[in-house]
C-alpha cells in the first residue's frame, strides 16, 4: 500500500503547490473534519445525511456501560443481526456482523473507542458511488460507480470450503483470517452448485471483488445525488457506500440505504477492478484530485479557509493515536 500510494501523494503535492495551501482539500467539505481525509467521525457525517436514507444506528461512546448500550439498542428498535463498526474507519478494521447478544457483549467489552451499532441491511446489491457538486451549483455529477461482489465459493459436493478457497486466487488470501475467525466454516463441504457466501461485509480487504460500473452512469443517477447533496450542508465531494434493490431503483430515488459516506479520502472505488490497467487507475485518481482542487478554488472565492498547520497537527496526532491503538489490538 505504501508503494502504491506514492503517485497519489505526488498528485496531492502538485495541487497543493497550485493552491499554495498544503491542506487545501480540507476546504472541500468544510462541515467534515479535515474534509474527510483522516480521523473524521462517522456519526457526525451520518447526521448530515437525510435520515430516510440511513440504517437505524446507535452511537456508543467509549466507556458506555453495557446496560446503557442494551437500552439504546432496544430504544432504537435494532434486532440481530446488526453491524458493529468503529466511529473512525480504518480499512474495514473491526467492522463485524453481530448475530446475537453474546457476540455484542464481546464486541462491547473489547472496544476501546467510540463505535456504532447499525441495522444490517439485507438488500441484494452493494455499490459505491462517487459524486461531487460545486458550491453554489444545483447540479453535480456522478464520476464513479463500483459494483461489489461478496467473497463466496461454489461447492462441488466433495471439496471443503478451505479447499475451494485455496484454489481461488482472491479467496485464498483470506484463509489465514478464516482460520482465526471461522475455523469451523473451513471444514464445511458445500453441495454441488451451492453458492456459499463467506463474507457479508463489502470491504476490499475482506475479499470483496470491486468491479467497474462506470458504464451505468447517466444523468438520471446524477440527478438523484443532486437532490441528496443539496440537503447535506457543507459537503460537496465524496463517495456514498450503499445497498440497494437495483440501480434502477436508485435512479428513481428509492430502494437504497447509505451505509456510510467517505469524504476527500474516498477513492473512486471502480479503480480496484482487476481488469483496469494501472495507468488508468492513476489517471482516474488524478482526475478526482483535480476535481477537489477546482472545488477548493470556488471555496476560496467564497472565503472558506482550509485547516492550518496547528489544526492539521492536532488532527494527525489524534488519528495517529487511534492507529497505534488499532495496531496494538491487531498484534
Amino acid at each position: 500500500m505504501y508503494i502504491a500510494i506514492i503517485p497519489t501523494v505526488l498528485f496531492w503535492l502538485w495541487f497543493a503547490l497550485r493552491a499554495r495551501r498544503l491542506f487545501f482539500f480540507s476546504a472541500v467539505n468544510p462541515s467534515i473534519e479535515s474534509g474527510g481525509m483522516m480521523g473524521e467521525s462517522k456519526i457526525d457525517i451520518m447526521r448530515k445525511i437525510p435520515e430516510e436514507y440511513l440504517p437505524a444506528t446507535v452511537f456508543v461512546p467509549k466507556g458506555t456501560p453495557w446496560e446503557k448500550t442494551l437500552e439504546d439498542l432496544k430504544a432504537c428498535g435494532l434486532r440481530y443481526p446488526i453491524i458493529g463498526k468503529p466511529n473512525v474507519g480504518e480499512r474495514g478494521f473491526r467492522v463485524v456482523k453481530i448475530e446475537n447478544e453474546e457476540s455484542l457483549r464481546e464486541y462491547h467489552a473489547s472496544s476501546t473507542w467510540d463505535f456504532l451499532l447499525q441495522e444490517f441491511i439485507g438488500l441484494p446489491m452493494e455499490v459505491s458511488i462517487m459524486y461531487h457538486r460545486f458550491p453554489g451549483s444545483a447540479k453535480g455529477a456522478v464520476t464513479s460507480i463500483c459494483l461489489k461482489e461478496y467473497l463466496h465459493v461454489t461447492g462441488n459436493g466433495r471439496a471443503t470450503v478451505r479447499d475451494l478457497m485455496e484454489s481461488d486466487k482472491r479467496a485464498g488470501l483470506q484463509v489465514a483470517r478464516f482460520e482465526v475467525e471461522f475455523p469451523e466454516l473451513l471444514e464445511k463441504v458445500p453441495a454441488q452448485g451451492e453458492r456459499l457466501l463467506l463474507e457479508p461485509i463489502g470491504n476490499h480487504c475482506r475479499g470483496t471483488k470491486f468491479m467497474d460500473g462506470n458504464h451505468l452512469i447517466d444523468p438520471g443517477l446524477s440527478a438523484v445525488f443532486d437532490r441528496l447533496s443539496q440537503r447535506m450542508e457543507g459537503i460537496y465531494y465524496g463517495r456514498f457506500d450503499m445497498k440497494c434493490e437495483s440501480l434502477e431503483d436508485v435512479r428513481q430515488g428509492k430502494g437504497f440505504k447509505i451505509l456510510e459516506f467517505n469524504g476527500v479520502a474516498g477513492d473512486p472505488a471502480h479503480i480496484y477492478d482487476p481488469s483496469i490497467p494501472i495507468w488508468k487507475k492513476y489517471r482516474d485518481i488524478y482526475r478526482h484530485w483535480k476535481i477537489m482542487y477546482r472545488i477548493y478554488l470556488v471555496q476560496r472565492k467564497n472565503g472558506v479557509e482550509p485547516m492550518d498547520w496547528q489544526e492539521a497537527g492536532r488532527t494527525w496526532r489524534n488519528y495517529w493515536g487511534y492507529l497505534k491503538g488499532v495496531e496494538e489490538l491487531k498484534s
